[in-house]
């Protein structure tokens, strides 16, 4: 057993260098919050965050229209005639679709 442990170097018979080895496979590859997991949450942390100011602006945007619908009636009028194709009694309503219907394939 002596002459096998003599091939090997010092550096590499330390129990604190084997120790600390040991350590860092287990905290990098076999924790439960190892390096790759960290990574995915890093991600989806930058993922959601990108979606919470998406969704801020939204936000921001209807809220800005809201007020305008409360305060101004012809913004309202406007708002009814494009959104829910409202029309006034005296008027008739023509719809152009914005993409063409190439069902004649």
């Amino acid at each position: 057993m002596n002459k096998v442990l003599t091939h090997i170097p010092s550096w590499l018979r330390n129990k604190y260098l084997i120790a600390f080895a040991v350590f860092c496979a287990v905290m990098l590859f076999l924790d439960k919050n190892d390096l790759f997991t960290q990574m995915e949450r890093q991600k989806e942390l930058r993922d959601l965050q990108q979606s919470k100011k998406h969704y801020t602006t939204q936000i921001a945007t209807e809220r800005k229209e809201l007020e305008a619908l409360k305060n101004n009636p012809a913004t309202l009028e406007k708002y009814a005639r494009e959104k829910y194709l409202m029309k006034r009694d005296n008027e008739e309503l023509f719809i152009i679709s914005e993409k063409p219907d190439n069902t004649n394939n």
